[in-house]
C-alpha cells in the first residue's frame, strides 16, 4: 500500500521495516543552533552502520530545499504551507497513518510544541516516544498539554546539564528520564590556522589583540553579552591600548550597541562585521586572539567551535556553557552581566600564561569530549536504548 496525503507524503512501501520516526518544526529553511545540532543527528544517524532506516517529518520546511540526509536510511516528508494550521493538519493525518502502517519502535520529537501532538498519536498505540529539548523553550512551566507529553515520554533528551536542571525545576519532571546528547564540533572543520591579512586589512585590526563574539543583536537576546563586553572594554584597554572587539552578526540591537560604545568613548574599538556565512566563520574565528561572550546559553556551540580553532574563551558561569567548558576547567566563566569581571579574565586571556590558552591543547579537550565520534557513540545509545 503505497502513502500519499495530498501529494505532501513520499511513498513509502508498507512492507519496507520503518525502525525510527522524526517529527521536527523546520530544520533547512533557517539557520541557527537546534537547526546544526539537528543536522549533526541526520549524519549521525546516517553513519551509525545498524541498519536503521528512519522517515523523517518537517512542519515548515519544503522539497525545495537543499537537502544532504535524504538516503534509504533517511526518507523526509515535507508540510510547508501557505497556512500554518493547514500544515499542521496535513503533518498529523500523515504522522498518524505512517505510525499506523509503519509501527516503528520510536518516535523521536524534535520540538516541545510538537510534543502533545505526538503524545496524542503514539500513547493509544503503545509506540514509545522522546521528546528533544534544547535551551530556553523548557526553562519556565509548560503549558499542561506539554508538560503532561514531557512526562509521559519514555525519554527526554537535551544538551547540557543546566537546561535538564531548568527544565526539571520548572515542570516537575523526573531528572532520570532526561538523558544527555550534547551538541558536536567538527574538529576537521574547525581548525586552528593563521590570520588572513585581507580579513585583518578589512576589518582594521593591524597590530591589535582581538576579542570576539558571535552572535545575533536581537533585542530579545541581549543576555549574549555583547554589550557587558563593551563595558568592559576601557579597562581592558588600560592593560592593552591595542585591543579591539570583533562583532559578529546583525541584528536590531546593533544601534542601541553602537551608541554604548560611543558613549563609552570606544567606538574605535568596537568592529562591527555583520552576517558572516557559515563557511566563512573559520576564517574569523582565527582571527581572535579570545573568544567572549559572558552569556546564559542551553550549551553554547561556539565555545567548541572557537576552541577547536585554538581560541581560548569566556562564557557565563550559570548556564550550559558549563558543559563546553567543562567546569571552568578549559575556559574562563564568570557572572554574565558583570563587566569588572569580564574586563579581569580578559586581560588573563590576553596576558596568555594559562594552560587554558594552549591553542592546541585547547583543541584537544574540545574533540575529545566533543567530537563527531564521542556525539555518534552517545547517539548510538540512546537509540538503541
Amino acid at each position: 500500500m503505497l502513502i500519499d496525503l495530498e501529494g505532501k507524503l513520499s511513498k513509502v512501501s508498507n512492507n519496507t521495516k520503518t525502525h525510527h520516526i522524526f517529527v521536527f518544526i523546520e530544520i533547512f529553511a533557517c539557520e541557527g543552533g537546534i537547526q546544526s545540532y539537528v543536522k549533526d543527528i541526520f549524519q549521525g544517524y546516517l553513519e551509525l552502520d545498524t541498519g536503521y532506516k528512519a522517515e523523517v517529518f518537517l512542519l515548515r520546511d519544503s522539497s525545495s530545499c537543499f537537502n544532504p540526509f535524504e538516503s534509504d536510511s533517511l526518507k523526509f516528508h515535507y508540510f510547508q504551507n501557505k497556512s500554518p494550521q493547514m500544515g499542521r493538519i496535513s503533518l498529523a493525518g500523515a504522522l498518524f497513518k505512517c505510525i499506523l502502517q509503519k509501527r516503528p519502535q520510536h518516535v523521536f520529537c524534535g520540538h516541545i510544541n510538537l510534543a502533545p501532538l505526538i503524545q496524542a498519536i503514539c500513547q493509544p498505540l503503545g509506540i514509545p516516544y522522546t521528546v528533544l529539548t534544547y535551551g530556553k523553550e523548557v526553562w519556565e512551566p509548560l503549558n499542561n498539554h506539554q508538560r503532561r507529553a514531557l512526562k509521559l515520554a519514555s525519554q527526554i533528551w537535551t544538551i547540557s546539564r543546566y537546561s535538564r536542571d531548568r527544565a526539571c525545576a520548572a515542570n516537575g519532571i523526573d531528572p532520570n528520564k532526561v538523558k544527555m546528547l550534547a551538541c558536536a564540533i567538527d574538529g576537521e572543520k574547525f581548525t586552528p590556522g593563521l590570520k588572513l591579512p585581507e580579513l585583518i586589512t578589512k576589518y582594521g585590526l593591524t597590530d591589535a589583540k582581538v576579542l570576539m563574539t558571535v552572535a545575533r543583536l536581537w533585542s530579545g537576546d541581549i543576555y549574549k553579552g555583547v554589550d557587558v563586553t563593551i563595558r568592559a572594554l576601557p579597562k581592558i584597554a588600560q592593560v592593552f591600548p591595542q585591543v579591539k572587539y570583533l562583532v559578529i552578526g546583525r541584528g536590531d540591537d546593533q544601534p542601541r550597541l553602537a551608541q554604548l560604545a560611543q558613549d563609552l568613548g570606544v567606538s574605535d574599538r568596537v568592529v562591527f562585521a555583520g552576517f558572516v556565512p557559515t563557511e566563512d566563520l573559520i576564517a574569523h574565528y582565527r582571527l581572535a586572539d579570545a573568544y567572549i561572550m559572558p552569556s546564559q546559553e542551553g550549551f553554547g556551540i561556539v565555545y567548541l567551535e572557537a576552541m577547536a580553532c585554538g581560541v581560548p574563551v569566556l562564557s557565563g558561569d550559570a548556564d550550559g556553557s558549563a558543559d563546553p567548558l567543562q567546569d571552568g576547567q578549559v575556559g574562563w566563566r564568570v557572572p554574565h552581566r558583570d563587566a569588572d569581571a569580564v574586563a579581569a579574565a580578559c586581560i588573563e586571556i590576553l596576558q596568555a600564561k594559562d594552560q587554558r590558552c594552549d591553542g592546541q591543547w585547547l583543541r584537544e579537550q574540545a574533540i575529545a569530549n566533543f567530537g563527531i565520534t564521542a556525539f555518534q557513540q552517545q547517539l548510538l545509545s540512546l537509540v538503541k536504548g
